[in-house]
């Protein structure tokens, strides 16, 4: 499928660098044909029809990924009209399959099970498995208050109900909380998955070995001692097994936390969040799925973070997928807005798109507030948040009823190279100076004014920004009357030279 601005595409030029935890670049070998996930826009299949597959997960059969994950009927209608704002349908239209070689296009195979199939009710969480035994590839998921398996002779095939549980031995609660399959190199197949009610603490299970068809009884593997944890997704990176989940904010975005072990029954290390998720929230999403790509040049692991239909209003896309990269055992999430990637390499790399700006949009910290994830402010409260962005709920804002002078700002790593700045902004007029800005990239300030009365969504740009010493500081400053304001919100930050 051909690069368009919205989904996946391929790509033909090269990107030069990798992009770190905090933004910085560092050297990687070039990606040959590589591919590119565009983050931040609604993914299309091969056959350009939207991607609906949320609260899944990804198994691989030889050469080809298969992506299992829920179509909800919000999804649709959040699909046909981004702007009409929260909703809440969580009703089930179907399990879909889709397929990848590239992990950039994916063929819509079918559906596993339609949601009349599986008698109605919440439906979620779903991941597969390849039961060594029987053959049969083996669907788990969510079913109300329960779990609902079904079974499969081939991955993109119907699927068939084959059994239910409702509740799972050594559990506080009787019952998984969010869940997700995690098939280790063995074959052998698990449930990673918090409580239901409270999801405090965290457990690991096998499916029963015969046939895949039953939770064994749980194994506690760590208890949270600072609220619940649910997304949980489990990745295994050269000999380390390592437990992730989120806040629990329902459906919103959140840091994200992790435990490892060497065994994946435990002992567990404490825990820790995943460098790289705070500046955005893991690039605004709550954690999905995730896996490891294994290739010719190297290996990496996807973290798939999940924007859930706008049930939270967390921006644009369902689906964010972004490479995690390990160092020693310390795992790096790598926020980004265009990646590509290379899967039968196992190499990546930052897209000559990619947006340097985490936060963008002020949609991460999901509530009002003056000091919002991945900025810098001075001037105190005069700096907030406010609903209403130009896209999402949120925009940033600068107001007060005195003279005030204030700014944030975000101090970005960076290739070298030139780049363009811009922002979507509506202002009062009447500052004596109000400017989005651009210094500390090796050059003198430069600005757009914003000073004006701009009453609706105005785009201000300012292009060839030559950065020379691998960063730059970006950001939106007021020197104002009493009365004034600017909102501000879609930063970009684009090399394009």
């Amino acid at each position: 499928m051909a690069a368009r601005n919205f989904g996946f595409g391929a790509v033909l030029s090269l990107a030069l660098a990798l992009v770190s935890a905090g933004g910085a670049a560092a050297a990687e070998p070039h990606v040959a044909a590589a591919v590119t996930i565009q983050n931040d826009v609604f993914w299309k299949d091969t056959s350009g029809n939207p991607v609906y597959s949320q609260g899944g997960g990804v198994l691989k059969v030889g050469s080809t990924y298969y992506w299992y994950g829920a179509k909800y009927n919000g999804a649709v209608g959040y699909y046909n009209n981004p702007g009409g704002g929260k909703n809440g349908d969580t009703s089930l239209s179907a399990i879909t399959i889709y397929s990848s070689t590239d992990l950039a296009n994916w063929k819509f195979e079918g559906n596993a099970l339609t949601g009349a199939e599986l008698g109605g009710g919440w439906v979620g969480r779903i991941g597969v498995a390849r039961n060594p035994n029987t053959g049969k590839y083996v669907l788990v998921s969510q079913l109300d208050s329960g779990l609902v398996f079904a079974t499969s002779s081939t991955p993109n095939g119907k699927f068939t109900r084959a059994g239910t549980q409702s509740s799972i031995a050594n559990v506080s609660t009787g019952m998984s909380g969010d869940q997700s399959v995690f098939t280790d190199d063995d074959g052998k197949a698990y449930l990673i998955y918090s409580n239901k009610s409270g999801r405090s603490h965290l457990y690991v299970s096998t499916l029963r070995a015969s046939d895949f068809l039953q939770v064994d009884p749980a194994k506690n593997v760590y208890n949270s001692s600072a609220g619940g944890r649910e997304g949980n997704i489990m990745f295994k990176y050269s000999g380390t097994y390592y437990f992730c989940s989120s806040d629990l904010h329902g459906w919103n975005a959140s840091h994200t936390y992790c435990i490892s072990a060497k065994n994946i029954m435990g002992p567990y290390s404490g825990e820790f969040v995943l460098p790289g998720t705070d500046a955005d929230f893991s690039h605004v999403t709550q954690t999905g799925l995730a896996f490891t790509v294994t290739g010719s040049q190297g290996s990496f692991v996807v973290f798939g973070g999940d924007r859930w239909s706008d049930f939270a209003g967390n921006g644009i896309g369902y689906n964010q997928w972004l490479p995690v990269t390990v160092t020693g055992s310390t795992p790096v999430f790598h926020s980004l807005s265009q990646w590509t990637v290379d899967a039968a390499a196992g190499t990546w790399a930052a897209g000559r798109g990619n947006n340097y700006v985490l936060n963008p949009s002020a949609e991460a910290d999901r509530v009002a507030q003056n000091d919002l994830a991945g900025w810098t402010t001075t001037g105190g409260a005069v700096n907030s948040n406010k609903q209403g962005g130009h896209t999402g709920r949120w925009a940033f804002a600068q107001s007060s009823s005195s003279a005030y002078t204030a700014s944030r700002y975000q101090n970005i790593s960076l290739p070298n190279g030139t780049y363009t700045l811009s922002a979507w902004v509506k202002s009062s007029g009447g500052q004596k100076k109000a400017t989005i800005f651009a210094k500390n990239y090796g050059g003198g300030e430069v600005s757009a004014s914003i000073s004006q009365s701009l009453g609706s969504w105005t785009k201000v740009t300012v292009s060839g920004i030559a950065v020379t010493n691998g960063s730059i500081q970006v950001g939106l400053y007021s020197d104002a009357n009493a009365g004034n304001w600017v909102n501000v919100d879609d930063f970009s930050l684009v090399q394009n030279g």
